[in-house]
């Protein structure tokens, strides 16, 4: 029996090595899919997105993988044809590892031959540092359906009403356009000096800035939330800023960052920066357990270096190179190793961007990037070495998104970054 381990985390990976394992001939009864959850695995992404449109919005099961990569949507009844066990509401609280057990939250003990840890990551809560006030009601966190669709009723309960967007990355730049869609009056609140300093440059980000802005969303950086008020039904009120400003707030969504979930096996496998060390087919130290998606730390082969990808995309994949890792080794043969170019978008209002390969080294801003532009597309290339090793663009086609990705794959040489910002998308149609 191979168990699939879920906890908060992901509801991609097991979907899609669900996938793969029928692919590979599994059997019925030699599968089973353990979640948190109470749905069939779906794609994440859409929560953010779709989910919360105001009209022409995403439900189940119209989003259940794999219909994020193009693939067949699977249903539940897809995983009961093909003979897979769906353990769905059930929490996993211990893990045994040297026993190969697993025992749930209601006293349950599962066994099993093979295991795939895909728990994914949680988010971090301002409860966690004890922020004044952040256990008020309609203060949300976004990871799963419930927590949509809780929200979606805040919208509608709060119609008109203002809205404080804490951080500014994925979540907080997906989710001010998404409320601001809902007509709510959107501020964001972030300490760092522009959004999404992870991967963007202070060149990218002043485009979204400007264009938030231009939508009517407040952007407020430089500071933090240190507490919350609330009124007498405990519902949200208002948002304390550190620097001594105070948002009135009738919904408050946080999106500060996520921790990976590995707790449950913590002092049994090998960790790495962060997550779960595995080989380049996600096995781990301990014969027989796999790790994929946010909690594996993998050989990045491309960059000659091990890290830990925290993106739907790894997630899918990683799922399936497992899947086959697992079938090879019963079968006795070999399989290539796990080759994978870092791959990151995001959609919001009118606009959507895609990321290839690696944000280190000296950059080049091409394009026209003036947020009040009607033809705005713009892009960056990292160069390190003397070579790209990751390209940016927004309001690409596909076949231009096509050829930035082949550009941070084939890492090709510059001659000088003033002739590659005067090229800019023309140097990539030619790699």
């Amino acid at each position: 029996m191979v168990e699939t381990c879920e906890r908060e985390g992901p509801v991609v990976e097991p979907g899609y090595a669900a996938r793969e394992f029928s692919k590979q001939g599994v059997k019925p009864g030699e599968l089973a899919i353990i979640s948190k959850e109470h749905v069939a695995p779906y794609e994440r992404p859409a929560l953010s997105k779709a989910y919360l449109f105001p009209e022409g919005y995403a439900r189940l099961p119209g989003f259940h993988v794999c219909v994020g990569s193009g693939g067949e949507r699977l249903l539940p009844e897809w995983y009961k044809e093909k003979g897979i066990e769906l353990i769905l509401s059930t929490e996993i609280v211990k893990a045994d590892l040297p026993t190969k057990s697993l025992t749930s939250a209601a006293g349950e003990t599962f066994t099993y031959d093979v295991l795939i840890i895909a728990t994914g990551s949680t988010v971090i809560r301002l409860t966690d540092f004890k922020v004044e006030g952040a256990d008020a009601k309609n203060i949300f966190y976004l990871r799963e359906v419930d927590d949509a669709d809780k929200l979606v009723e805040a919208i509608k309960a709060k119609k008109g009403g203002k809205a404080v967007i804490v951080g500014g990355g994925y979540i907080g730049l997906e989710l001010s356009a998404v409320l601001k869609l809902n007509n709510l009056d959107v501020t964001m609140v972030y300490p760092e000096p522009w959004c999404m300093p992870r991967l963007f440059t202070a060149g990218i980000a002043a485009f979204y800035e400007g264009y938030y802005a231009n939508k009517g969303v407040k952007i407020i950086k430089g500071t933090v939330a240190v507490g919350f008020g609330s009124d007498a039904n405990g519902e949200v009120k208002d948002v304390k800023l550190k620097d001594g400003k105070v948002l009135e707030a009738d919904i408050v969504v946080v999106g500060v960052g996520g921790r990976p979930l590995i707790t449950l096996f913590k002092g049994q496998v090998e960790e790495e920066k962060g997550g779960i060390k595995t080989d380049a087919f996600f096995k781990t130290n301990i014969p027989n357990v796999y790790a994929v998606g946010d909690v594996a730390t993998f050989p990045l082969k491309l960059f000659g270096d091990i890290r830990r990808v925290e993106h739907v995309d790894h997630a899918r994949k990683s799922a399936e190179q497992a899947v086959k890792a697992i079938r090879a080794s019963e079968e006795g043969k070999g399989i290539e190793e796990y080759d994978y170019l870092p791959y990151f978008y995001s959609r919001s209002f009118e606009l959507s961007w895609q990321f290839y390969g690696d944000n280190v080294g000296e950059t080049v801003l091409f394009g026209d990037n003036n947020p009040a532009s009607p033809t705005h597309k713009f892009g960056t290339y990292w160069i390190k070495d003397g070579k790209v090793v990751g390209a940016f663009l927004e309001s690409g086609t596909p076949e231009e998104n096509k050829a930035i990705a082949k550009v941070a794959k084939l890492q090709p040489p510059v001659k000088s970054l003033e002739i590659l910002e005067k090229e800019g998308l023309e140097f990539a149609s030619k790699v």
